[in-house]
């Protein structure tokens, strides 16, 4: 009998130790979160994860936001239309643009995809244009013809600007294991111009429209957080540097730290959407309020919807919208494979740039966006993502390498939303997996890592990824 309670206790203390062992190496790492599915925190998080998921506002705005969202919304949807108009308000389409309203980029507040053949409409990408110089406040040069932005569409009468045409050249990306996958790179042609060449030194770069969602929660992220992560020369020789871009705000005419846009040129949501109002459907503000011509095109007798074109009310409707639309919760988060994933995405540097979470401050306009825990899976800073997939085209100091880390929040649900898995700044990548791949520079050593993975560990890690 005393030798059978030896036996007992010495196995109770064998499973005691073995427990903890098991503890410190894996059951602790596959515990979720608290509050892991709130990706948009307390106030920011939609449990809908319909078609429809990235189109909900924050409950916890106020009755008098809310309406204000619900009108943002009818002008961010509804089509703007060529002056004069009975419909005075939504009219100054054009002269050139790309989209007739913000929605035929943004279909369903989600992301944009490139043409799926010649002639297909645009569905949210569009061409920047730059010259290698700089104006007076460290921004790009646009072409001296046709500006900073390629519109290939115009009102009727118009001679259109150009269009252009993508082929791509393939390859095969091979993971230690032996197994392959094959890649895209695109190949962008501009032809048809109707006001002459482009400038010998203009350098194209193509930009898809991202999702909507969490752009208030992002802004509300403080700056002194963004900026204690910089590390601008390497100092901890892990390979990742990170630096914030400096832009110019129009409104307060000064630099400030950029923050939106795949360089992170624009400093606040305000100014992304009256810059996409003017670039991309030919509306002017008061931020940005001259018509997009061409240098040599005379302007003087195109039909004009009013000067500017959209008030500052419903500038600050569609920006107030463009701020609060949530995101949606974490599915499976709870998983041990989801779990198991996103343990391998840590353990594989991802989280460097992939920065998983961060508090809101305490004094941002929208109130219900104070103090949240959020998840968006990015430090919002330039990363030199190598020569893959360099544009050349600097953009404040961003150089042509350097690409803003995207938030990965909502990545999942792209298929849901918009039917499609293309991602990357251009929509080479028709996956995830694609798009790991094209990692280069500071993230080549994690893109290795996942390459050297077994498929088994691959798949967890893309599935983690798929419940953002």
């Amino acid at each position: 009998m005393k030798l059978n309670c030896k036996l007992y206790y010495f196995l109770l203390i064998s499973v005691f130790l073995f427990s903890c062992s098991t503890n410190d190496d894996s059951d602790y790492q596959l515990i979720p979160e608290v509050e892991e599915q709130y990706s948009g925190g307390q106030n920011g998080t939609t449990f809908n994860t319909s078609a429809e998921a990235f189109g909900f506002f924050s409950f916890s705005l106020t009755s008098s936001q809310q309406i204000d969202f619900g009108i943002g919304n009818s002008f961010f949807r509804q089509n703007w239309i060529t002056s004069p108009a009975t419909a005075t308000a939504r009219d100054g389409l054009g002269p050139f643009f790309n989209a007739i309203a913000c929605s035929s980029c943004h279909f369903k507040d989600g992301r944009g995809r490139p043409p799926a053949f010649d002639g297909d409409l645009a569905k949210g990408l569009l061409l920047r244009l730059n010259i290698p110089q700089t104006d007076a406040h460290g921004g790009y040069l646009p072409d001296p013809i046709y500006g900073g932005q390629l519109q290939d569409i115009a009102i009727a009468g118009q001679t259109t600007q150009g269009n252009y045409t993508i082929t791509y050249q393939y390859f095969n990306e091979v993971y230690a294991d032996g197994t392959s996958i094959e890649l895209r790179k695109p190949i962008y042609s501009i032809g048809q111009l109707g006001y002459g060449p482009l400038s010998a030194s203009t350098q194209v770069s193509p930009r898809i429209a991202n999702q909507m969602i969490g752009m208030g929660l992002l802004e509300a992220i403080p700056e002194a957080t963004l900026l204690g992560l910089q590390d601008t020369n390497d100092a901890d020789g892990d390979g990742i540097s990170g630096k914030a871009n400096y832009v110019f705000d129009v409104e307060s005419q000064s630099i400030k730290m950029g923050r939106f846009g795949w360089k992170a040129n624009q400093p606040s949501v305000k100014q992304q959407v009256a810059g996409a109002f003017a670039g991309d459907i030919g509306i002017t503000s008061s931020i940005f309020p001259n018509e997009n011509y061409p240098s040599n095109f005379n302007g003087t007798p195109a039909p004009n919807g009013g000067n500017p074109e959209i008030t500052d009310e419903t500038l600050d409707k569609v920006v107030l919208y463009s701020s609060s639309l949530s995101v949606p919760a974490r599915r499976n988060y709870d998983n041990q494979n989801i779990l198991a994933g996103k343990k391998l995405f840590e353990e594989l540097q991802c989280v460097k740039c992939h920065i998983p979470k961060h508090t809101t401050s305490n004094n941002y306009a929208i109130a219900a966006f104070r103090n949240q825990v959020i998840r968006p899976y990015t430090d919002l800073l330039l990363h030199d993502m190598g020569n893959g997939l360099a544009d050349n085209a600097p953009d404040y100091l961003a150089t042509g390498n350097e690409w803003r880390t995207p938030p990965l929040w909502g990545i999942g649900l792209i298929p849901t939303v918009n039917n499609h898995t293309f991602l990357l700044h251009d929509g080479r990548a028709r996956s995830i997996e694609e798009a790991i791949l094209w990692h280069g520079g500071e993230a080549l050593n994690a893109k290795n890592s996942f390459k050297n993975l077994s498929l088994a560990d691959r798949t967890k890690i893309l599935e983690f990824l798929k419940t953002l």
